[in-house]
């Protein structure tokens, strides 16, 4: 497992109790921190409307990172395609990679990345369409549309732009079959909800996979909530801010920011036995501990799913603890050694 690859899934998590602006900004400072690190992609998610998270345009936070850095891969983590047209999508990833030659990727996911309010904001379509979009995406940016789809004459401005590859974002086998089936690489999401995610997902999208001119072969990765402290302990208290952002992101209607850990000490102690229970079985589906404890079980993971490529989602408080989990995984993987970019 030396030469496998790290990379970085932020979710622009606003820290310190700062700005909200301030976590855009802070999520540039990272970028620029993790290529001088060895990472070798660096993907931005989508949210809207939600408390301790700054980024609901991945696209514009694609264009600013990848003008902050020299080489690593930029991507969206994902465009939550059933909000828009695959068409715009498509056009706004084209004009990225034309600016930024062989360094964009297109992360899709068919999740709302919001609220039922705010998706309606968002002129969702129904997510049965995600599908049909999730296709048209891929043959407006490869310009191989069937000959019967009404727009198959349609095509992208700047023209001649090698197009970038296409990553689905899931959880379950039905996001990876179809990631098989268009031809995409797929990204298995450990970090998402407390279920059980089968090793058969990766295999079922190995097997269902048909070749493209823009991937030859399958595209695996898995992404994991990861953060590193100098005892397990110490990751457990640091964990404790996403752990509970994320309790109340399932069980609650409304949310509050991200609190620090020294403010959750008694909020935690007083949970219900019933959220306790959630709190406790969030906590132990992310990778905790010192930087060796982590690499090890992040190893094990990639053996097990059979993937040379693991994304690191790193939520915490503090911003210099976000930084120091990158450079400890960094350290211990070699990853400016192993991850040439």
């Amino acid at each position: 497992m030396s030469k496998l690859k790290l990379s970085v899934l932020d979710q622009s998590p606003i820290h310190d109790g700062k700005d909200d602006k301030e976590g855009l900004l802070d999520t540039i400072k990272l970028a620029k921190k993790c290529e001088s690190l060895g990472y070798h992609r660096y993907w931005l998610a989508e949210h809207h409307n939600t408390p301790g998270y700054a980024s609901s345009n991945p696209e514009v936070m694609v264009n600013i990172v990848a003008s902050n850095t020299n080489k690593i891969r930029v991507g969206s983590g994902g465009v939550m395609l059933n909000h828009y047209s695959s068409f715009k999508v498509a056009e706004t990833f084209n004009t990225l990679e034309a600016l930024y030659s062989n360094r964009i990727d297109v992360g899709i996911g068919r999740a709302t990345g919001a609220n039922f309010l705010t998706a309606r904001a968002l002129h969702e379509q129904n997510g049965n369409e995600y599908s049909q979009k999730a296709y048209e995406l891929i043959g407006y940016l490869n310009q191989n549309l069937s000959k019967e789809h009404p727009y198959h004459n349609v095509t992208l401005t700047p023209q001649n732009i090698k197009p970038p590859p296409v990553y689905l974002l899931g959880s379950s086998e039905s996001s990876s079959t179809l990631a098989g089936i268009l031809g995409a690489g797929f990204v298995l999401a450990l970090f998402i909800g407390t279920h059980n995610r089968s090793t058969k997902i990766i295999k079922d999208y190995k097997k269902s996979f048909v070749a493209t001119n823009v991937l030859k072969k399958p595209k695996a990765i898995l992404a994991v909530a990861c953060i590193v402290g100098d005892t397990i302990e110490e990751a457990q208290f640091i964990a404790s801010t996403h752990t509970y952002w994320k309790l109340q992101a399932f069980t609650r209607p409304n949310r509050d920011a991200l609190l620090s850990p020294n403010d959750l000490k008694s909020v935690i102690e007083n949970l219900s036995p019933s959220d306790k229970k959630y709190y406790d079985e969030t906590m132990n589906t992310m990778i905790l501990g010192t930087a060796h404890s982590c690499k090890k079980q992040i190893e094990m993971l990639a053996l097990e799913y059979d993937v040379d490529e693991v994304m690191i989602v790193n939520v915490t408080y503090s911003f210099q603890d976000r930084i120091n989990t990158y450079e400890a995984l960094s350290r211990v993987f070699d990853l400016n050694k192993n991850n040439k970019i």
